[in-house]
């Protein structure tokens, strides 16, 4: 199951793709991320993806396969490209990292953090290293 959630605290389950677009074009200062994540008890960890508007109006993607070593981070301009990505993430397409670099941030999170899952709507977008 796909839960959406923003910073405010909406929380959207089963997110369709308008109800995931909407969240995003709504992100603005006091709401500025929003959080996709898969929730399956067959999949241990935390799988997420989230999108952080950020004061220069970029959008910081990161994404995170399971564990905190497998946590990724990306920067766009793109409102259009960031919505490709959460879409292409929800739905499993082959690809959807294609477009962006990649920087894996995994090193940032403590070694506990490694294999503990993070709380349901919980994660916050860190606020890793500038990328050019």
């Amino acid at each position: 199951m796909l839960i959406a959630t923003n910073e405010r605290g909406h929380v959207v389950k089963r997110a369709s793709k308008p109800a995931i677009g909407t969240m995003l074009a709504n992100l603005r200062r006091g709401n500025a991320h929003m959080v996709l994540e898969r929730v399956d008890e067959e999949l241990p960890g935390s799988w997420y993806i989230q999108v952080r508007l950020r004061e220069n109006n970029t959008f910081q993607l990161e994404y995170r396969d399971g564990v905190a070593g497998l946590h990724y981070q990306t920067l766009t301009i793109s409102q259009e490209k960031a919505l490709g990505a959460l879409l292409g993430w929800a739905s499993a397409k082959p690809g959807w990292r294609d477009g962006f670099m990649w920087n894996n941030i995994g090193e940032q999170f403590g070694s506990s953090d490694r294999e503990a899952p993070e709380p349901s709507g919980g994660a916050e977008p860190s606020t890793g290293p500038e990328l050019v």
